[in-house]
C-alpha cells in the first residue's frame, strides 16, 4: 500500500474565487449552530448555486468555554473534574492523557493491573462512541432506524461504564498513579454479554444500512479524501485509514497494553462517506474483540494504584511533554508545561477534529449537494466541542 509523504502539485489550497451575489445566480445559506448535534455546534457559511455549494467557510467558536484556562487557576487533581467534559462523547481520553503527562512529568510509574484497566476502559469508550456516530451518519441520510438501534445500546455500554467507575458518563476513573477502583464483581460476565449483543446489532447493522439502496447511493462518492491530502491537511483516524494509510498509533507508538493484544490495522481504499463508515464499522467490531482480550488478561489482583503525594499540596517539578493515544477519530493530545507550583502552568488540547471540521470540510463541501452537506459533516466524525475546548 502506498502513502502519500508529502505535497502533490495537483493538490489546491487557493481560495475560491469570489461570488457575486448580486448577480442572483448565488445565494448565501448558514447551517448552524442552532442545533445541538454534531452538525449544529458550529456554523457552515455556504454559497450556493441552485443545490450546489461552491464555497464553504466555517465558524467556531459558539461552544468556547475556557477550558484550557481554567485549569492554570485549578490545581492538579481538582483539573480532574474538568478535562473530562472537554469532549462529551468521549471523556476517557481527556483523563487519560491529562493523567499519563502529570505521570511523565512525575516520574510516576503505574501498576499494571492499571495498565490492563485503562486499556479496556478507553476500548469500552471506543466502542460507545462509535455507536453513536454510526447512527448519527445513518440519520444524517435520513435514515433514523439504525440512530434507534445504537443510541438504545449504546446504554447497555453506559451500564458497563456505571459499574465500572461508578459513573456513566464523565467517569473520572483513570486517574495519576493507576484507576480509583478495580472490577466490581459480576463485571466480567455482565460485559461478555453486552459484547456478545453487540456483534449481534453490528450484523443488523450491516444489513440494514450498508445494503440499503438510499445509503450507498447517497454516501458513495461524497467527500472523497485522496491519498495526497493526508499529510498536507494533517488527516488523521478512520479518515486517513480509509485511503489506504495504514496509521495507528495504538500499533505504530503502542501505550498502554496495545502492544500485548492481538489486531492489526484496518484500512480501506476509497475515502468516501462510504468507505469511511464502513471502515468505522470494521474498528467497532475491532473493539469488541479488544475489550474481550482485556477481560481475558486483566490481572484480578495486585493494586491499581501508584503510592500518590498528598494530592492536594502536590507540587509537580518544572517541564514539559506531549502526550497522545488514538480515541475513535485519530490522534488526541495534550502538550502540558508544569513550573514546579501547585498548578499547571500551561495546557493545549489538541484534537483531530479541529484539522477535519475546518480545511477538510471547507475543501469537501465545495461541490456536494446542499442536501447532502450533514452527512459529509458527521462523515468525518467531527466533535466541535473538541474544537472549542
Amino acid at each position: 500500500m502506498t502513502q502519500s509523504t508529502g505535497h502533490s502539485a495537483s493538490l489546491d489550497f487557493a481560495q475560491p474565487e469570489p461570488v457575486d451575489l448580486s448577480s442572483g445566480k448565488y445565494v448565501k445559506l448558514w447551517q448552524g449552530p442552532q442545533h445541538p448535534g454534531i452538525t449544529g455546534n458550529m456554523s457552515l457559511e455556504l454559497t450556493l448555486c441552485g443545490d450546489e455549494i461552491v464555497a464553504c467557510k466555517t465558524h467556531v467558536g459558539y461552544l468556547h468555554r475556557g477550558f484550557e484556562k481554567l485549569m492554570e487557576r485549578r490545581t492538579f487533581i481538582q483539573n480532574f473534574t474538568v478535562v473530562c467534559r472537554i469532549a462529551v462523547p468521549e471523556p476517557t481520553f481527556n483523563e487519560y492523557l491529562y493523567a499519563v503527562a502529570i505521570e511523565e512529568l512525575s516520574g510516576i510509574e503505574v501498576p499494571e493491573r492499571a495498565t490492563w484497566l485503562r486499556t479496556m476502559n478507553l476500548e469500552l469508550m471506543r466502542l460507545a462512541s462509535f455507536l453513536m456516530w454510526i447512527g448519527g451518519q445513518s440519520g444524517a441520510f435520513g435514515q433514523y432506524t439504525v440512530p434507534n438501534w445504537t443510541l438504545a445500546y449504546r446504554d447497555y455500554v453506559l451500564d458497563l461504564f456505571e459499574e465500572m467507575t461508578g459513573a456513566r458518563i464523565y467517569h473520572m476513573y483513570i486517574v495519576p498513579g493507576g484507576v480509583r477502583a478495580g472490577l466490581p464483581d459480576g463485571f466480567e460476565e455482565h460485559a461478555r454479554e453486552i459484547m456478545k449483543g453487540a456483534e449481534k446489532l453490528l450484523d443488523q447493522i450491516e444489513r440494514v444500512m450498508f445494503n440499503n439502496v438510499v445509503f450507498k447511493a447517497r454516501s458513495k462518492g461524497l467527500g472523497v479524501i485522496t491519498p495526497d491530502m493526508v499529510d498536507p491537511y494533517g488527516i488523521v483516524g478512520p479518515n486517513a485509514r480509509a485511503c489506504g494509510a495504514a496509521r495507528d498509533l495504538r500499533k505504530d507508538e503502542p501505550y498502554l497494553a496495545y502492544g500485548e493484544l492481538d489486531f492489526e490495522v484496518i484500512t480501506g481504499s476509497d475515502s468516501d462517506a462510504y468507505e469511511r463508515a464502513y471502515l468505522r464499522l470494521q474498528e467497532t467490531r475491532q473493539s469488541i474483540s479488544l475489550i474481550r482480550q482485556c477481560l481475558d488478561r486483566t490481572p484480578t489482583d495486585g493494586p491499581f494504584q501508584a503510592a500518590m503525594p498528598n494530592v492536594l499540596h502536590w507540587k509537580i517539578p518544572a517541564g514539559e511533554t506531549y502526550v497522545k493515544a488514538e480515541c475513535t477519530r485519530g490522534e488526541y493530545g495534550y502538550y502540558m508545561v508544569t513550573d514546579g507550583t501547585e498548578f499547571v502552568r500551561r495546557v493545549h488540547v489538541r484534537g483531530p477534529s479541529y484539522t477535519h471540521a475546518i480545511a477538510v470540510m471547507e475543501r469537501l463541501a465545495v461541490g456536494t449537494n446542499i442536501a447532502d452537506i450533514a452527512g459529509l459533516m458527521v462523515s468525518l466524525h467531527t466533535y466541535p466541542p473538541e474544537i472549542e475546548r
